[in-house]
């Protein structure tokens, strides 16, 4: 079964992909795909890996589930596609970039641009049905993410990863602390965000200066 993914991710992932429990996911998602609306396009499902290639990726965000709105999810967590309003959760993020690193608020919530230098904008489940928040949960992306999670954790040193809200700080148990960086906050949404769980983390500056000491170049936000 050939899944279309960047060929460094296709190598890394090739015995995942043989697995029963991913062939089950694949006849899951090709079903809800043909019988109801789902996002992001079948296209850009594995986009986050096209843009980060493994052995580029410097940086992890991980997200839960793909937007649910028309027009919006194009498979790289809390990104937006150019001309769609930023979600209350991307606000917050392009708000604590501003007074941690004093950039001016952009005016895309694309974030291809971060993708593209390293920044592998995972979502734990990669589909969803349309309105349907967690429509997707328990069918077997959970376990794809976790050993794309592990796989880096293993092959890769000296990544950071950043683990905000409840259900991502989960998965630091995946990943190898003593080779890696691990940022962990409230999430970005209102509801944390504003009881002060979010705010003032600085995850963007430490992420810079854990790769600047590295010796690799710093992320530009």
């Amino acid at each position: 079964m050939t899944v279309q993914i960047h060929p460094s991710w296709e190598k890394q992932l090739y015995a995942e992909f043989q697995k029963p429990y991913f062939k089950e996911l694949v006849q899951f998602v090709k079903t809800a795909y043909a019988t109801q609306p789902c996002y992001p396009p079948g296209k850009l499902i594995f986009n986050a890996f096209n843009l980060s290639p493994f052995a580029n990726t410097r940086v992890v965000i991980l997200g839960q589930d793909p937007y649910h709105g028309p027009g919006q999810a194009h498979g790289l967590c809390f990104s937006v596609p150019e001309g769609i309003s930023h979600p209350p959760s991307l606000v917050n993020i392009f708000k604590e970039i501003e007074t941690d690193l004093n950039l001016p608020y952009p005016k895309s919530g694309n974030l291809e641009r971060w993708a593209q230098q390293g920044v592998l904008l995972l979502n734990a489940t990669l589909t969803v049905q349309a309105h349907q928040a967690g429509s997707h949960q328990k069918k077997g992306w959970e376990t794809f993410t976790d050993s794309v999670i592990q796989l880096l954790s293993e092959n890769r040193e000296g990544l950071v990863f950043m683990l905000w809200g409840g259900y991502a700080k989960q998965k630091a148990t995946l990943i190898d602390s003593q080779k890696h960086c691990i940022l962990s906050s409230g999430h970005p949404s209102p509801l944390s965000a504003n009881r002060g769980y979010w705010f003032g983390n600085n995850h963007f500056s430490q992420c810079n200066a854990y790769l600047k000491n590295r010796g690799v170049a710093i992320i530009r936000w």
